[in-house]
C-alpha cells in the first residue's frame, strides 16, 4: 500500500507529545487527552500506522516515512505507533538523529541495532564481521556500506522470527550519512519479514535526506482553524483576551507545538492583554526562542547541566553525571529543568523536543560551550570511545592545538576503517583547522580534501584544496593536489575535458612517483577512451602520444603497465601493433586469479573493454564474471550493479537471454534499493537482440541523450552498435548501415569490434558493396592479428556475405566451424541464418531448410524474436512451416523468480540464495512459495528436476 498523498490533521497523540512538559503536569495532560482524541482530525494518520502494523504482523514488511515541519507532530505519530504496537506483541526499537551526531559513522544505526546484537551470531560470517567492524566492535577490513545494510536487514529478520518488530527512527534528517544510507537500503529491500519501519524526517532545505526519497510518505499538515482553537484552549489554562487568542493562532499558523509553547513563554498578565510576538521569525525559530527564555530562567547550575546534555547527543545518563561531577554540578541541578518540561533524565537523557537541544546550545556563550565539551571529553573513556572523546576535546579548543589535531587525525583513520569516509573527512577537516604548523596544516587539508572527494563532497574538497595550496607543500604533494583537482573536475563535469588535466598531473608526477605517474597516464587514457569522439581539447590520439613519455615500467611489468603500453600503441600505431602487448595484459590478469589485488580490480573493466576489442570471448567472459564474484564476496553493492550489467550484456551475446534478464532484474532491484540510477546497457541490448523496436528506440534515445550530455562518446557508440543489431534483425538494412557506421568511424576501442560485422552485413544487404568491402578489409586484418576463433569466425562470415559463387559456401562453413568453438552463440545462430538465406537464393531448397531449421531452433530458443522471424520467413519460402516454440511452465515466472529458482535448483539453501541476492532468507522463502505455486510443484527436489531455460 502506498501512503503517499495522505494529507490530514495531527494524529491523536500529537498534542500529548507536544504537551509533555515535565512529570508534575504529565498526568493532567494525559487525562485531558482522552477528551481531545475525538476532537482533533487524524483518521488518515491512524489508519496509515495501523495498516503498516497489520502488514508487518502478516509477514508483509512495510515502511512509512513521516514528513513535516518542526513541531507538526511527527514524534507524536511515532509515539502512537509505539503505543499501538506494544500491546499487540511487537518488539519496539528506536533511534533518534542528533544534529551534532552527523560526524559519527553508523551512530544512528548502532543506536537502533545495539539491543538486537545478541542475535548477530545467527548471521553469515561476512555479515556478522561487517556489522562488528562498522560498529567498532572488532577490527577488520572496511566493509562495503551495503553489506552492512544486508547484515542489518538479516538481523532485523532474525529478531522478527521471535515476534513482529517495529523500528522507529526520529529526526532522520540528522542521521549520519552511513546510517541513513543503510536504513534506506533496508527500507527498500525488506519484503517478507514481520518488520515495520517508521522514519520521521523534518522538512527543510538543509535537512532533507535524499536517501529516503521514493519511500511511501505521509505528510503531516498544520492543524485547521477549529482544531487549532481546541488545542490552544486545552493547553492554556489562563484566560485569554480574544485579541490575544487571535494573535497566537495567527502566529502559530496551525503548528501544534507552537500553539502550546508560545503562550508558555509569556507572563500570565500578558496573556490577558497586550500579548506580543515577533513577526519576522519562523515558527520553529519562535519556538526555539520560547525554549531559550524558559531555560534562561533556570539556576546557573541547571543551565550548565542542560548545556552539557545538549552537547552530548548519545543520551548516556552515566556520561552526563560523570561530566557534571567534573564541573562540580550536583544531580539536584536537573530538577528545575525537569520541572520546567525541558529535560527528562531516566535510563536515557531525553529533551522535551529536539528544538530544546538546539535552543539551549545556541543560547550558550562560546566559553560555556567549550567548558561543556571539555567536561564531556574528560568524562569519556579513551579506550571505549576514543573518537567521541577526540571530537569533544576538539570542540573545547580555542585557537589551535596540535595534540587535539593529532587525536582527530587518528580518529579519522579509525572511522575510515569502519567505512565512514564522510566522517573521516569531517575529522580531518577539523584537524587541519586546529593545526598550528602551516606545513602540517596544509598536509592535513590535502588529506581531508581526498577524503571529502571520496565521500562525494566535491565542492568541499575544492575548498580544502584551495586552503592546502596556500601552505608549504613539497613537489609530490603539489602533484597529488593537481591530480585530485583533475579527478574532482571529472566528477563534476563528467569528464570530456579531463584527459588533458590528468596528463598534466601525470607529467608532474613522473619524476616524483613513477608508479603513480603510470597509473595516472592510464587514467588519462581511460578517460579519453570513454569521452571518445565527444572529447573536448585533448582526445585519444593526444593522450596516447603523451602516454609514450610515461616512466619505464617495472620488471616484470604488472597488468596496469601492459594495459598502458598496449593502449598507447593501439591509438598511435594501430590495432594490429597493439595486440601482442594487450593480449599479454589479459593473460597476466587471468593468471592473477588466485591473487587478485586492489590494483587488478581497479582495471578489470578496462581489461574487459580490451577483451571485447580483441574478440577474446573467453577472457571477456571470465574477467566480467570475476568482477561479479568479487563484488558479491565483498558485499560491494556500490560496484555490483555495474558488474551485473556487464555480465548481463555478455550473456545476451552467449544467447542466454533468460539469464541476462535475471541479472538485469537483479541490477535494477539493487540500484532501486541503493537509490542509484538504473544502468541502461543490458536492457538496451536485450530489447535490441529480441527485436523489440519501440522499447529499443526509447532506451536508445534516452541513453544517447544522457551520454551526450555527460560527454561519454563510448556509450553513444555502444548505443549505435546495438541499434544496428535491431535493424539487421528486422531487415531494415539502410537503418542498420547508418547505425553501425559511427562506432567504426570513431574507431571506438570496444564497440567498433561489435559494429564492424553489423556494418558488413548491412552494407552487403543494402546494396553498398564498396562500403561492405572496406569494412571487411579492416575486420579481416584485425581478426588475423587477434587470432581468436571468434574473430576469425566473424571475418569468415563477413567474407561470405560479400562473396558470390562457390567460394561463399567455403567461408560460411569455415565461420560455422570456428563459431561453434566460441561462447558467442548468437553469432553462430545468425551465421546459420545467413547461410540458409544464401542457399535458398542459390536454389538449393533442401540444404537451405537444414540451415534455416537450425537457425530458427537456436534463435527461438534464445528469445531472439526478430532474427527467428527472419528464419521463419525464409523457411516458409522454401515450402516448410517452422515449428512454433512450445510454451514452458517457467514462462509464468518473473525474471527475479527464475533467478531464485535457478539458484535453488543447484542445491543452494535459502540462506545461501539470500546472501547472493542481498535478500533475507524469509523473503527468499516467500518467493519460493510463489514459484512452487506457479510451477505446480511442492518441493525443491521437483524444482531440480525441471528444465530451466
Amino acid at each position: 500500500m502506498s501512503f503517499a498523498g495522505h494529507h490530514a490533521h495531527i494524529p491523536s497523540p500529537a498534542w500529548r507529545a507536544a504537551v509533555r512538559i515535565g512529570k508534575n503536569h504529565l498526568i493532567r495532560y494525559v487525562l485531558e487527552g482522552a477528551k481531545l482524541t475525538n476532537l482533533l482530525g487524524r483518521r488518515a494518520e491512524r489508519e496509515a500506522v495501523e495498516q503498516l502494523l497489520k502488514q508487518a504482523r502478516a509477514g508483509r514488511s512495510g515502511t512509512l516515512m513521516v514528513r513535516g515541519e518542526a513541531g507538526i507532530g511527527k514524534t507524536a505519530l511515532l509515539e502512537y505507533a509505539r503505543e499501538t504496537a506494544a500491546p499487540s506483541g511487537f518488539r519496539v526499537e528506536s533511534s533518534v538523529g542528533a544534529e551534532s551526531e552527523t560526524q559519527f559513522v553508523f551512530a544512528g544505526l548502532h543506536q537502533l541495532c545495539a539491543p538486537l546484537l545478541g542475535r548477530a551470531d545467527a548471521l553469515p560470517d561476512p555479515q556478522e564481521a561487517a556489522l562488528g567492524v562498522a560498529f567498532g566492535l572488532r577490527a577488520g577490513t572496511t566493509p562495503d556500506r551495503f553489506l552492512v545494510g544486508l547484515a542489518v536487514l538479516n538481523l532485523l529478520a532474525e529478531v522478527a522470527e521471535e515476534g513482529p518488530l517495529l523500528c522507529l527512527v526520529d529526526d532522520a534528517q540528522w542521521l549520519d550519512e552511513a546510517s541513513a544510507q543503510v536504513l534506506a537500503f533496508v527500507a527498500r529491500r525488506v519484503e517478507a519479514e514481520r518488520v515495520a519501519l517508521v522514519v520521521a524526517v523534518r522538512d527543510s532545505d538543509e535537512g532533507d535526506v535524499e536517501q529516503f526519497s521514493g519511500l511511501p510518505a505521509l505528510r503531516l499538515d498544520r492543524l485547521g482553524e477549529t482544531d487549532a482553537r481546541v488545542l490552544l484552549t486545552a493547553g492554556v489554562h489562563t484566560p485569554l483576551d480574544d485579541a490575544v487568542r487571535e494573535r497566537i493562532l495567527a502566529e502559530a499558523r496551525g503548528n501544534p507545538l507552537a500553539l502550546l509553547e508560545l503562550p508558555r513563554g509569556a507572563h500570565p498578565a500578558k496573556l490577558a492583554g497586550g500579548f506580543e510576538l515577533p513577526d519576522a521569525l519562523s515558527v520553529p525559530r519562535r519556538i526555539e526562542d520560547s525554549f531559550q527564555r524558559r531555560s534562561a530562567g533556570l539556576p546557573a547550575e541547571a543551565r550548565l547541566l542542560l548545556l552539557v546534555a545538549a552537547a552530548d547527543p548519545t543520551g548516556d545518563t552515566a556520561l552526563l553525571w560523570r561530566a557534571a561531577t567534573h564541573l562540580g554540578i550536583s544531580p539536584q541541578a536537573a530538577l528545575p529543568a525537569e520541572a520546567g518540561g525541558l529535560l527528562e533524565v531516566g535510563a536515557r537523557v531525553r529533551f522535551r523536543h529536539p528544538l530544546v537541544r538546539s535552543a539551549v546550545y545556541q543560547a550558550a556563550t562560546a566559553p560555556d560551550q567549550r567548558r561543556a565539551h571539555r567536561a564531556l571529553a574528560d568524562a569519556t573513556d579513551p579506550q571505549v570511545d576514543p573518537d567521541r572523546r577526540a571530537w569533544h576535546r576538539a570542540q573545547a579548543v580555542l585557537g589551535t592545538d596540535e595534540e587535539a589535531a593529532a587525536e582527530l587525525e587518528r580518529s579519522a583513520g579509525r572511522v575510515r576503517a569502519r567505512g565512514g569516509v564522510a566522517a573521516a573527512a569531517a575529522f580531518l577537516k577539523h584537524a587541519a583547522e586546529l593545526t598550528p604548523d602551516p606545513a602540517a596544516r596544509a598536509t592535513r587539508a590535502l588529506e581531508a580534501a581526498h577524503a571529502k572527494h571520496d565521500a562525494g563532497a566535491s565542492e568541499a574538497a575544492l575548498e580544502l584544496l584551495a586552503g592546502a595550496a596556500t601552505g608549504p607543500l613539497d613537489a609530490l604533494q603539489h602533484a597529488r593536489l593537481e591530480l585530485l583537482r583533475a579527478q574532482i573536475a571529472f566528477h563534476l563535469t563528467r569528464g570530456s575535458d579531463m584527459p588533458g588535466m590528468l596528463l598534466d598531473a601525470a607529467k608532474t608526477l613522473a619524476p616524483l612517483d613513477p608508479t603513480l605517474a603510470r597509473e595516472t597516464y592510464l587514467h588519462a587514457l581511460d578517460a579519453a577512451i570513454h569521452a571518445g569522439h565527444l572529447a573536448r581539447g585533448c582526445g585519444l590520439p593526444e593522450a596516447a602520444e603523451a602516454a609514450h613519455d610515461a616512466p619505464s615500467p617495472p620488471t616484470p611489468p604488472q597488468p596496469v603497465d601492459l594495459l598502458l603500453d598496449g593502449l598507447a600503441t593501439r591509438f598511435t600505431q594501430g590495432f594490429e601493433a597493439s595486440v601482442p602487448t594487450l593480449q599479454r595484459s589479459l593473460a597476466t590478469l587471468l593468471d592473477h586469479e588466485s591473487r587478485v589485488d586492489d590494483d587488478d580490480r581497479r582495471w578489470l573493466w578496462l581489461a574487459c573493454y580490451v577483451a571485447s576489442m580483441l574478440w577474446d570471448d573467453e577472457a571477456l567472459y571470465v574477467l566480467a564474471g570475476r568482477a561479479v564474484r568479487l563484488a558479491r564476496e565483498a558485499g560491494a553493492l556500490s560496484t555490483l550493479p555495474a558488474a551485473l550489467n556487464a555480465v548481463a550484456s555478455i550473456l545476451v551475446l552467449t544467447g542466454e537471454l533468460a539469464r541476462a534478464t535475471e541479472l538485469a532484474a537483479e541490477e535494477a532491484a539493487i540500484t532501486q534499493a541503493t537509490g542509484a540510477p538504473p544502468l541502461p546497457n543490458a536492457r538496451l541490448m536485450l530489447a535490441a537482440w529480441r527485436g523489440r523496436q519501440p522499447e529499443t528506440l526509447e532506451l536508445y534515445a534516452a541513453m544517447v541523450k544522457e551520454a551526450t550530455e555527460r560527454g561519454e562518446g563510448t556509450t553513444v557508440d555502444l548505443a549505435h552498435a546495438t541499434l544496428a543489431v535491431l535493424h539487421n534483425g528486422l531487415g531494415n538494412y539502410d537503418d542498420a548501415l547508418a547505425a553501425a557506421t559511427p562506432p567504426c568511424e570513431h574507431d571506438d576501442l570496444a564497440y567498433s569490434s561489435l559494429a564492424l560485422p553489423e556494418l558488413v552485413e548491412a552494407a552487403a544487404r543494402a546494396g553498398e558493396p564498396e562500403r561492405a568491402a572496406a569494412a571487411l578489409e579492416q575486420l579481416s586484418s584485425r581478426a588475423r592479428a587477434s587470432g581468436t576463433d571468434f574473430a576469425l569466425g566473424l571475418a569468415a562470415r563477413s567474407r561470405a556475405l560479400t562473396t558470390t559463387g562457390p567460394a561463399a559456401e567455403e567461408h560460411y562453413r569455415e565461420a560455422i566451424v570456428r563459431l561453434t568453438n566460441c561462447r558467442w552463440a548468437v553469432f553462430l545462430a545468425r551465421t546459420h541464418l545467413v547461410y540458409g538465406e544464401w542457399l535458398r537464393r542459390e536454389g538449393r531448397r533442401q540444404d537451405a531448410r537444414e540451415q534455416l531449421r537450425t537457425a530458427h531452433r537456436l534463435l527461438s530458443g534464445m528469445g531472439m524474436e526478430a532474427f527467428a522471424e527472419r528464419a521463419a520467413r525464409e523457411l516458409r519460402a522454401t515450402g516448410e512451416h517452422p515449428r512454433k516454440r512450445t510454451a514452458q511452465p517457467t514462462d509464468s515466472l518473473t525474471a527475479h523468480e527464475l533467478h531464485i529458482a535457478r539458484l535453488v535448483a543447484t542445491g543452494a539453501t535459502s540462506r545461501e540464495v539470500a546472501a547472493q541476492l542481498f535478500l533475507s532468507p524469509r523473503t527468499v522463502e516467500a518467493h519460493l512459495r510463489n514459484i512452487f505455486r506457479k510451477l505446480g510443484i511442492t518441493s525443491r527436489r521437483q524444482l531440480r528436476e525441471l528444465p530451466l531455460p
